[in-house]
Formats: structure tokens, C-alpha cells, sequence
């Protein structure tokens, strides 16, 4: 089963980039650039579900 989450993301007022996923409690990021973003969000989504013991495995691969 492939793993595919919504991702929140906006520019704050120092013009840093900002990610969340709704679905995920307190999974959330920043960045400066977008390039940087994408794969900090897909870390911190692996993190959160490896402390909630899920299979990390089958997360997309692609970020939309």
C-alpha cells in the first residue's frame, strides 16, 4: 500500500519556506528553499511515522 499525505505549505514574513501535514500531528518544517522543503517534509513525515510505529517503507515517493 502506497502512503500519500497533503502537505501545507507557505512563506513566512522572513521569507523562509514552511510545511506541514495536517494528517500528522505536530509534523511540521522549514526552510529557505522550496528544493530544501520537499525533503525536509518528507523527513519529518518518516520520523513522525516510525514513533508511531508505522511502516515508513511505502511512503510515495513523490510530493504534490
Amino acid at each position: 500500500m502506497l502512503l500519500q499525505f497533503s502537505i501545507i505549505m507557505e512563506r513566512d514574513r522572513e521569507s523562509n519556506y514552511v510545511a506541514s501535514v495536517p494528517a500528522i500531528r505536530g509534523c511540521h518544517t522549514q526552510a529557505k528553499s522550496l528544493d530544501d522543503l520537499v525533503r525536509r517534509i518528507r523527513e519529518a513525515i518518516e520520523l513522525c511515522l516510525e514513533v508511531e510505529g508505522k511502516d515508513v517503507e511505502t511512503l510515495s515517493k513523490s510530493i504534490t
